[in-house]
């Protein structure tokens, strides 16, 4: 299980898909409501909404609480937030980049120290993580989208960077910029994808053992819960072994 694909396989493990998912859709409807007054209403003509709005739906998000939170940004009803990127390390030298989208950076900041510090962590400086990882483009597709073959062929084909698959489903990797286009071109051959977002990709992960991993999900869980928190991205690899001892 590597850091980029934690949010989907922590959520599996712990059987918690339920219990999340209004916070789920408050995150999403945040970044919804943020794409579109940053740019235009229109997903057509704005890629960050469109993608916002795609992930949204692969969530199961209803059309309402969609077309609400648009509506927000177009009435200016919304509240001035502003995107923070924080970096730190976790237990057994993980590097970690979490992601926020907050009306309060000192609420915002204060939170996620608390929770990296608690859970056997450290916050750092700015740049102290993030040079060890890629600003990629990820695509998600599910196994049921076809096999490796298949979707390597339609990803290489949309002008993609590399492809990881497993029994899980797939991931495509690309250029930040050219997620937009690469992901457009995968829905005409492949369908609607899982998600496609921008996202941190390490360039080399660390091996996390049982003892370490544990706290490790309990510091990303409570990030997780935090509504300022979108996203948190790390560069750990933990086996199948140890994940079985987990539970």
């Amino acid at each position: 299980m590597a850091g980029h694909s934690k949010f989907k396989n922590i959520m599996h493990r712990k059987g918690a898909q339920d219990k999340k998912r209004s916070a789920m859709f408050s995150k999403l409807s945040r970044e919804i409501t943020v794409a579109a007054k940053m740019g235009a209403p229109d997903p057509d003509m704005n890629p960050r909404l469109r993608l916002a709005i795609n992930a949204a739906k692969a969530q199961s998000m209803p059309k309402d609480n969609i077309q609400r939170a648009i509506d927000k940004a177009i009435g200016g009803d919304t509240e001035a937030y502003e995107e923070i990127r924080y970096e730190g390390f976790g237990p057994g030298g993980v590097s970690l980049i979490v992601e926020a989208l907050t009306d309060n950076r000192n609420r915002t900041a204060t939170n996620v120290r608390t929770a990296i510090t608690k859970n056997g962590g450290n916050m750092g400086t700015a740049g102290s993580v993030s040079h060890g990882f890629d600003r990629m483009g990820l695509i998600t597709y599910p196994a049921s989208a076809g096999d490796e073959e298949k979707v390597l062929e339609a990803a290489l084909e949309a002008g993609a960077d590399d492809i990881q698959s497993s029994e899980d489903g797939h991931e495509i990797w690309t250029e930040a910029d050219a997620l937009h286009e690469v992901s457009s071109a995968l829905e005409k051959s492949l369908g609607e994808a899982e998600s496609a977002k921008l996202a941190w990709r390490p360039q080399v992960t660390v091996a996390v053992e049982e003892g370490d991993a544990q706290t490790l999900f309990k510091l990303i869980d409570a990030l997780d819960d935090d509504d300022d928190v979108q996203t948190v991205w790390g560069n750990y690899e933990v086996s199948d072994e140890v994940m079985e001892k987990l539970g």
